[in-house]
């Protein structure tokens, strides 16, 4: 016989929802306070999880970054999520993709 493991897991049934490690209430950890500030940019010229991750390594190293995640899209605009408990300033955050070998692009039009 097989023991089960409750792992406090919830269906969310509604957009927006996910596992606990990627949803938008996510935390980094036992006792981490969730990242209070999230900023979305849009990466031109990633193919690959090997783009994925340097525009990441490069991404955890800008001071006060908590948390990086990448919706890659192959040859179009990626969207990449930088979590920080405050405010990142903006041109550290393209100088850090830039650094990478990849250029940020404007959200919207």
């Amino acid at each position: 016989m097989t023991e089960r493991n409750d792992l406090g897991l919830t269906a969310t049934g509604g957009s927006g929802g996910g596992c606990s490690c990627c949803g938008t209430a996510s935390t980094s950890g036992a006792a981490a306070a969730p990242s209070a500030v999230t900023a979305e940019v849009m990466v031109s010229g990633m193919t690959c999880s090997h783009c994925v991750a340097s525009v990441t390594e490069e991404l955890v190293e800008v001071p006060g970054v908590e948390g990086v995640d990448v919706d890659l899209n192959a040859g179009g605009l990626s969207r990449v999520t930088v979590r920080s408990a405050e405010p990142i300033d903006d041109a550290a955050i393209t100088a850090a993709i830039e650094e990478a070998g990849y250029a940020r692009e404007d959200a919207r039009s």
